[in-house]
């Protein structure tokens, strides 16, 4: 029994040196790189480097954030795949909590900088505006992504209702790559929605060609 128990042991050893993402600290590591962007605009905000319009900055700042995740956690999948390492996999849930995590703070920053929490005037508002209904409806969408991304929940869902759950992300990358649009739409500034958009249209793409692949 300890001769199995070692051999476990020396082969988990050898797999993390194989592989850097089963490494301990490859978790962390991730988790305090993914928290810089906060940290870069909270420095901003406390030493007042954001600019002329510290609200607006905020704002648009952390609704590019929230972008930038989705399409990480999008992109998991792919990578793990084409460079045949099954360990980025591990990574997927942490990225996709923190794209919610984003859309928090790009919501509250909105709530509070613009609306002055001022719940009524909120609500009046973003009815009235396209870009602010679509930004809306996909933080909502991400609530339950993001309520069921624990172990418990799979387990309580079932895994082909948690799949079928997490299927979400890709309503809410369009809806926030329509909110992009619009957002930029106002000032004549496309460039990095044609950026996002390929992106999105390769991952997205990408899994539609998987499926159809595997159905045939």
């Amino acid at each position: 029994m300890s001769a199995v128990l070692r051999d476990s042991g020396a082969a988990q050893v050898a797999r993390r040196r194989l592989s850097p993402w089963l490494h301990p600290a490859a978790k962390p590591l991730l988790f305090a790189l993914c928290l810089l962007p906060f940290g870069w605009l909270l420095y901003g905000a406390v030493a007042n480097t954001l600019g002329a319009n510290p609200a607006e900055a905020l704002i648009r700042a952390t609704g590019d954030w929230v972008l930038r995740f989705l399409c990480i956690t999008l992109a998991v999948t792919p990578l793990r795949v084409w460079a045949q390492q099954p360990a980025l996999a591990r990574f997927r849930r942490m990225l996709g909590l923190f794209a919610f995590f984003y859309a928090l703070l790009h919501f509250l920053s909105y709530a509070w900088l613009d609306m002055s929490l001022d719940l009524a005037t909120i609500a009046k508002d973003i009815p009235k505006r396209p870009f602010a209904l679509v930004g809306f409806l996909a933080l909502l969408l991400m609530i339950p992504l993001a309520a069921t991304s624990f172990n418990r929940a799979i387990k309580a869902l079932g895994a082909a209702r948690w799949q079928a759950l997490h299927r979400l992300v890709y309503a809410v990358v369009l809806l926030g790559l329509l909110h992009f649009f619009w957002m930029k739409a106002a000032k004549n500034h496309f460039g990095e929605v044609a950026i996002y958009a390929v992106v999105i249209a390769v991952l997205l793409g990408w899994r539609l060609q998987r499926r159809l692949r595997t159905t045939t």
